[in-house]
């Protein structure tokens, strides 16, 4: 069988199109290896090339590894200074700079410090004292010189005299050491810090062996560090051998200031409402478990911070002994207009907090309590200035300083202005006034503070202030509502007057009413029907009941106590139920 076939004679190398393609590929590989070849030979070549890391900086100032900003500190007359906003921004967020006095004042736990500008005398609670340098205006920007502020604020200033590097450390700051590598068979190695982690980055200074070193991060393979001359960069990580981790820390002058407190009992404060004269407290009855009363004494009367007094000597000399301690309201008379200028400057705010010092020291009063309602929004922060500056004072007159807030909610004048955060750090106590609910305007009857409204709004404040400083305010009052149907339109009209808890329950009595127990606010209530006008009144009771489960929200919530709007208002037998109450144990 003849078998067909086709024959194809074979291509020989070297002629056709397929000799080029194989040749560009063989030249692609060889210059792939070629340009491998040469990185890797740069990688492993070090750049030779040494650089000043401080040739671009006038003033090189050092926290850890981090330079600060040339614009946040200057050397003036071969001192440090940093610029007020750098002190506001990284150090002390209440440091103000007041236009007025041309200062800036700082304030402590103990102590509010004046610094006027371009003077060497400043002032510590108003005594003068002398500081080498003075703030300074550059350029419309505020410095001030950082080492008369090493004895306020936990942080300290070196300079390097080598380099001329200044090293701001902080108290707390955690390093970690360590020390370039020791090879006794290599005794002229030395070990070459890098400006960026990478062999070829240029050089910035050679370390001998053993030579001691800062640790602040890592990067691919990199220690970033700081050396002893100041010198921060990059150490290759098998150049050094890491020792120990320490904290900085040095003695600071201790601040801390314990707020009294009644031995082994919850605080027991109740106001005294005085409008022209003080009542005869021969005529006061006994206030089993009350250690504070708080008269309302002190207003201000104008926007220059002047304070009207009604103070008496006589009902304090009563009040020691019973064994109550006086603290003295101040109010602001809940006028916003004059509220803004009074707190406006650092002399205004100075003004009132000078003569509530000597309103302290002629009455022998106690303490003082801040109660400054219906203010601007826009007074939030000198609010807190001025009782960052008023506490020092009275501190240091061994006063007891707390403040009266509400609860949280959206009116900017009657909460929102309140900071309560800040406000709660710089005094001993906070009252918390939980009434109000339904205000003597209100257009709907309820309960002056029904109990799941207060716990609610105790829960929100406590979000703010700590157990601890907070006392719980509670109403000795409560309000007769009338709901009258207008015959022509049909809607009911709503009025109320405030009345006191004997007054409610002679009110009851006459009508021989029942109260019944209301589950919604937590209170014993009555609803009447009057024949005679058509209207129907309402009252939900303030009594026994109601501030047993007050006092009960102050163990739960393990409260400084309770306060008490306002004495006068409560049945003698309150104040036992009260004590017996907070007494106790859980």
């Amino acid at each position: 069988m003849d078998i067909e076939t086709t024959y194809h004679p074979r291509r020989r190398l070297g002629k056709g199109p397929n000799r080029w393609v194989l040749f560009l590929l063989g030249a692609i590989c060889l210059l792939g290896i070629g340009i491998t070849g040469v990185l890797w030979y740069q990688e492993q070549v070090s750049n030779h090339k040494q650089v000043n890391p401080l040739e671009q900086r006038t003033t090189p100032v050092l926290h850890q590894a981090e330079w600060l900003s040339e614009e946040d500190v200057a050397v003036i007359n071969g001192e440090l200074y940093f610029s007020f906003d750098y002190m506001k921004e990284k150090v002390d967020p209440d440091i103000i700079w007041d236009d007025a006095s041309k200062s800036i004042v700082i304030t402590t736990k103990d102590k509010v410090l004046q610094f006027v500008e371009g003077q060497v005398e400043a002032f510590v609670n108003e005594k003068p004292f002398s500081i080498r340098f003075p703030v300074e205006d550059v350029n419309g920007v505020k410095f001030i010189p950082a080492k008369p502020f090493e004895q306020i604020y936990p942080f300290q200033i070196r300079m390097i005299e080598d380099t001329g590097i200044w090293i701001l450390e902080k108290r707390g700051d955690m390093i970690q050491t360590g020390k370039t590598v020791v090879q006794p068979e290599k005794a002229d190695v030395a070990y070459r810090v890098r400006l960026e982690p990478s062999k070829k980055s240029p050089w910035i200074l050679e370390l001998g062996q053993a030579a001691q070193v800062e640790i602040y991060g890592e990067n691919q393979g990199w220690y970033q560090l700081r050396t002893e001359q100041g010198y921060v960069g990059f150490i290759s990580k098998q150049d050094v051998e890491l020792d120990q981790i320490i904290r900085l820390d040095w003695e600071m002058e201790d601040t801390k200031r314990a707020a009294w407190s009644p031995l082994g009992r919850k605080l027991n404060v109740t106001w005294e409402h005085v409008v022209n004269r003080n009542p005869d407290h021969s005529k006061i009855p006994p206030m089993p478990g009350l250690n504070v009363v708080s008269p309302t004494w002190f207003h201000m009367i104008n926007a220059t911070g002047d304070i009207d007094s009604k103070a008496s000597l006589p009902y304090v000399e009563w009040a020691h002994q019973q064994g109550y301690q006086v603290w003295g309201l101040f109010s602001n008379n809940f006028d916003p207009d004059m509220t803004t200028e009074a707190l406006a400057t650092y002399e205004t705010r100075s003004h009132m907090i000078r003569q509530l010092i000597q309103y302290a020291s002629m009455y022998k009063l106690d303490g003082i309590n801040i109660d400054f309602e219906n203010v601007y929004l826009k007074d939030k922060d000198n609010f807190v200035q001025f009782v960052r500056e008023l506490t020092p004072y009275l501190h240091e007159q061994n006063l007891v300083v707390s403040l009266d807030v509400t609860i949280k909610s959206q009116s900017e004048r009657w909460s929102l202005f309140y900071d309560r955060t800040r406000l709660a750090q710089v005094v001993d106590y906070v009252m918390v006034m939980t009434y109000d609910e339904h205000w003597g305007s209100s257009p709907v009857a309820g309960s002056v503070a029904s109990l799941p409204w207060v716990e609610k709004g105790l829960q929100g404040v406590l979000e703010e202030v700590p157990a601890s400083k907070l006392l719980l305010g509670v109403p000795y009052y409560t309000r007769l509502w009338k709901e009258e149907k207008d015959p022509g339109t049909g809607q009911v009209k709503v009025t109320s007057k405030a009345l006191t808890m004997d007054t409610v329950d002679k009110w009851i009595k006459e009508r021989s009413l029942t109260p019944v127990y209301d589950e919604a606010s937590g209170q014993r209530f009555v609803q009447y029907l009057d024949p005679t006008d058509g209207a129907t009144y309402k009252i939900w009771l303030e009594d026994e009941l109601s501030m047993k489960k007050r006092a009960e929200l102050v163990k739960k919530y393990d409260l400084a106590g309770i306060a008490s709007w306002r004495r006068g208002f409560e049945k003698p037998g309150i104040w036992k139920v009260i004590d017996d109450t907070l007494g106790k144990r859980n």
